[in-house]
């Protein structure tokens, strides 16, 4: 299954402030579950109570978009899934994150030859890929 699910636009805008509450507490005990940790294993990692991430899963209790980040760092998911699931981040404004080599060229602290190894070693795991556009 995809971190993403089903369409966010669908989840964040066209659902009601408790359904998305519902959703993300959902979302949440789906992606631990995947993880194959227990909901003591995750309040431990990320840094809450057992039965206030119970009531997140629940839906009873709203997270904080900190709290959300320290659950999507816990279960190693991105942030931004669970701000939009939340109806914290608006998916319409919500960029994608840039590709692997874009991120690379973009990268102010590395030199041109150190962004091409960088692009050497991505390509030899993932095959060729689309040069990123110079800045």
């Amino acid at each position: 299954m995809s971190e993403y699910g089903s369409s966010p636009h669908d989840r964040a805008t066209d659902r009601s402030p408790t359904d998305r509450l519902r959703d993300v507490g959902e979302f949440i005990k789906q992606q631990r579950e995947a993880a194959q940790q227990s909901i003591r294993d995750l309040a431990k990692a990320a840094g809450v109570s057992n039965p206030y991430l119970s009531q997140i899963e629940r839906g009873i209790r709203r997270p904080s978009a900190s709290i959300l980040q320290q659950i999507a760092r816990a279960l190693e998911i991105s942030s931004e899934s669970l701000y939009v699931r939340a109806g914290i981040l608006d998916p319409e404004s919500h960029e994608p994150p840039p590709s692997v080599p874009h991120a690379i060229a973009a990268d102010p602290h590395l030199t041109a030859e150190q962004k091409q190894t960088l692009l050497s070693v991505y390509r030899s795991y993932v095959g060729p890929v689309e040069p990123p556009s110079s800045h």
